[in-house]
C-alpha cells in the first residue's frame, strides 16, 4: 500500500504540465510540442518561449495536428499533442487510428479538462466517453493522471517509452493524493488502502481516487472496511488486481469521472465477468451528455459525491450479503 494524503496542489497541473515538458525537453532534444490553439489555457506558452523550433500551435485543427504529429514522430520526433480531451477523442479519431496507432507511431496524446473538470464549458467540451474511446484502438496505452506526483512519473515513462500513448488530465486545480517521489507501474493498480477484513473494493481513477478516500473514511466510521484500487492505467487493465478484489472482498464498486458504459465500469466488469463474478455498482455517467455548471455542482448532478461512493458500497456489501445468506 502507496502512502497517501490529501490537500490541494499548490500549483495547477497544467503548471506541472509545462514544467514536466521543459524538464524533459532539457534532456531530449527529440521532444516537440503540438497543440491545437490552446497554449494560453493549457499554460504552456513558456515551452514555446523555450523552445519556438520545437512547438507548433496547429490551430483549431486537432484532426491535422495529429496527422502532422504522426508524420513528426516517423522521422524520429516524439511529439507531444494537446488539446481538450472532448476534441482529442471525437474529433480526430480516424487520424488517432490510421496515422497514429495503425501506423505504428509514437505520439504522445494528451487531453485536458476531462468530463465534469471541463466545468463551465459545457456540454460540448465535456468529455465523459474519450477513455473508451481510446480503449478500442489496438495498441493504444490509456492512462489518467491522478495528481502531480503522478503526473510527473507518467510524463518520463511517455517521453521514453515508444508507442501511442493517450492520457488525460485535470487542467486546472487537482487534490494531491501521493507524496512526492511516489513512482508507479504501467498496468498496476495502485493499493491506496487496505483496511483490514475489508468488505468491498473500490477501484477508482482520477478525481474519484480522493472521493473515494473520504467515502472510505465514512463508512469505517460505520464499520465496512474497504480496500481503494487506483486504477489510473486503464489499457492495459490490470486484471489480476480486479480478480484478487473479487475473490477477497466479495464486492467492487468502480468510481470514474466518465461514461460508465464504456469506460472504467466496463473494463473491471469485463475481468470480473471472465474469472469472479461478485455484486458491483457503478459510480460516473449514466449515459448522459454534459452540461454547465462547477465542479461540486456536476459532480453532484452526476452522482460522484464521496457521499454517492458511500452509498454504493452498502448496497454491495448488502447484496453480498444476502447471496451468502441463500
Amino acid at each position: 500500500m502507496i502512502e497517501h494524503t490529501l490537500e490541494n496542489e499548490k500549483q495547477e497541473m497544467r503548471q506541472a504540465f509545462c514544467q514536466c515538458l521543459l524538464n524533459l525537453a532539457a534532456n531530449e532534444e527529440r521532444l516537440v510540442l503540438l497543440d491545437a490553439d490552446l497554449m494560453s489555457a493549457m499554460g504552456t506558452k513558456p515551452f514555446q518561449e523555450a523552445y519556438p523550433e520545437r512547438t507548433v500551435d496547429c490551430g483549431i485543427q486537432e484532426a491535422n495536428m495529429i496527422g502532422a504529429a504522426a508524420g513528426l514522430s516517423l522521422t524520429g520526433k516524439i511529439p507531444f499533442a494537446h488539446t481538450f480531451a472532448s476534441f482529442m477523442s471525437r474529433r480526430a479519431m480516424d487520424q488517432i487510428f490510421i496515422s497514429g496507432a495503425y501506423s505504428k507511431a509514437n505520439v504522445k496524446l494528451i487531453g485536458s479538462d476531462p468530463g465534469i473538470t471541463a466545468k463551465t464549458n459545457g456540454g460540448t467540451h465535456m468529455s465523459f466517453e474519450d477513455m473508451g474511446i481510446m480503449r478500442g484502438i489496438p495498441s493504444m496505452t490509456v492512462l489518467e493522471a491522478t495528481d502531480i506526483t503522478m503526473l510527473k512519473w507518467m510524463m518520463g515513462w511517455m517521453a521514453r517509452t515508444y508507442g501511442m500513448q493517450y492520457m488525460r488530465l485535470v487542467r486546472k486545480q487537482c487534490v494531491k493524493v501521493y507524496r512526492e517521489g511516489t513512482s508507479f507501474q504501467i498496468g498496476k493498480a495502485v493499493q491506496v488502502m487496505n483496511q483490514f477484513d475489508a468488505q468491498a473494493t473500490i477501484i477508482a481513477s482520477g478525481v474519484c481516487v480522493a472521493e473515494s478516500i473520504k467515502a472510505a473514511r465514512t463508512l469505517s466510521d460505520e464499520g465496512i472496511a474497504v480496500r481503494i484500487l487506483d486504477m489510473f492505467t486503464w489499457k492495459p487493465l490490470d486484471n489480476q488486481a480486479v480478480i484478487d478484489a473479487a475473490k477477497q472482498t466479495g464486492a467492487i464498486v468502480t468510481a470514474e469521472n466518465h461514461n460508465v458504459n464504456t469506460g472504467l465500469g466496463a473494463a473491471v466488469s469485463e475481468a470480473v465477468a471472465g474469472s469472479c463474478p461478485v455484486p458491483m455498482e457503478f459510480i460516473g455517467v449514466h449515459d448522459r451528455f454534459g452540461q454547465v455548471g462547477d465542479q461540486d455542482y456536476l459532480a453532484q448532478q452526476y452522482g460522484m459525491t464521496a457521499k454517492d461512493i458511500v452509498e454504493a458500497v452498502r448496497k454491495v456489501v448488502e447484496r453480498k450479503r444476502l447471496y451468502l445468506n441463500r
